[in-house]
């Protein structure tokens, strides 16, 4: 079952076109990362979900429900927000601004109670209870705020860049947090710039850029479609230069450029070169090999491969 979908979801600003025909797909249970370049289009995805903007035109479902003025307080039961900055709240306390935002959701008594002792236990919070908001660190704050979204139990989790300016113990920390929340089954549309963390963290994910979504797949399918070709780092004892001149020359070598002491070989994946070719050819002309290792693709490359750079 699709818990939040998109279809030909359009925002426009005048002539600025910041989503563009978003056709968006994200199962019961999956956690979703959302990548793509400054001004790609995430933040405004995530806010037509959460029902602060209106799209131009399109549609939003989550959970079946159509994201609009006729079930957005429907859709606001079902989902937790957590935008990518802290709101300020003066000489509150933490459980004053669990019990404040527990109100909004409708929850009393010793339910109340309950809920708050357990979103902090989950947050890993439960000692800065008595703790002023604003004296929390930005990490704590992070934390904080994903408490909040947790009161009332939602099925779909919407991050807009939880990590963002987090050290790194507090990333590792909100990390964690995370997983604890897609194992307990929750759906998590995660948009974030640590591209080796939402490897590590999503199941599936979306590279958006310019309003478009390009690609939509595993990690294992998006690092698949970035792989063009083998990539090789090749070090010889000396004339890196010379040997650079000649790998160009070796049938199947798409191309060979010397950088920083090295040569970066990429080969063409068609041609069946492989690496110990491009090794025999390097000394059987003399030179001295010492070092060839072939290129690992993870999320970032695959991202840098896959995308342009482009804004609206």
């Amino acid at each position: 079952m699709a818990m939040i979908e998109t279809i030909n979801l359009t925002k426009r600003y005048g002539e600025l076109t910041a989503l563009d025909n978003l056709n968006l797909k994200i199962e019961q249970g999956q956690c979703f990362g959302f990548i793509g370049p400054n001004g790609a289009g995430k933040t405004t995805t995530i806010k037509i979900l959460a029902t602060l903007l209106k799209p131009t035109w399109g549609e939003a479902r989550i959970d079946g429900l159509s994201v609009g003025p006729v079930h957005a307080r429907q859709v606001r039961s079902v989902i937790g927000y957590v935008p990518d900055y802290f709101g300020t709240y003066d000489d509150m306390v933490v459980k004053e601004y669990l019990e404040f935002f527990a109100s909004a959701y409708g929850i009393y008594g010793n339910k109340r109670e309950a809920v708050i002792d357990d979103v902090l236990n989950l947050t890993d919070l439960s000692y800065k209870i008595d703790a002023e908001v604003n004296g929390l660190s930005r990490g704590m704050k992070q934390r904080l705020s994903v408490a909040r979204v947790l009161l009332h139990d939602p099925k779909v989790l919407l991050l807009d860049e939880p990590a963002s300016g987090l050290d790194p113990r507090a990333r590792i920390e909100m990390r964690e947090l995370l997983k604890e929340l897609h194992r307990m089954g929750k759906t998590v549309l995660i948009s974030s710039h640590i591209l080796l963390e939402l490897a590590e963290l999503c199941n599936v994910i979306g590279i958006i850029e310019q309003g478009k979504l390009h690609y939509h797949g595993t990690v294992r399918e998006i690092m698949d479609r970035a792989k063009v070709g083998l990539v090789l780092h090749v070090t010889v004892a000396e004339k890196t230069m010379t040997a650079c001149d000649l790998l160009k020359t070796v049938p199947g070598v798409l191309s060979a450029e010397a950088e920083e002491g090295e040569i970066k070989v990429m080969l063409d994946g068609d041609n069946g070169v492989h690496p110990s070719l491009i090794a025999q050819k390097l000394v059987s002309e003399g030179f001295r090999l010492v070092g060839l290792q072939e290129e690992q693709v993870n999320l970032e490359t695959a991202f840098m491969r896959l995308t342009k750079g482009l804004v609206q």
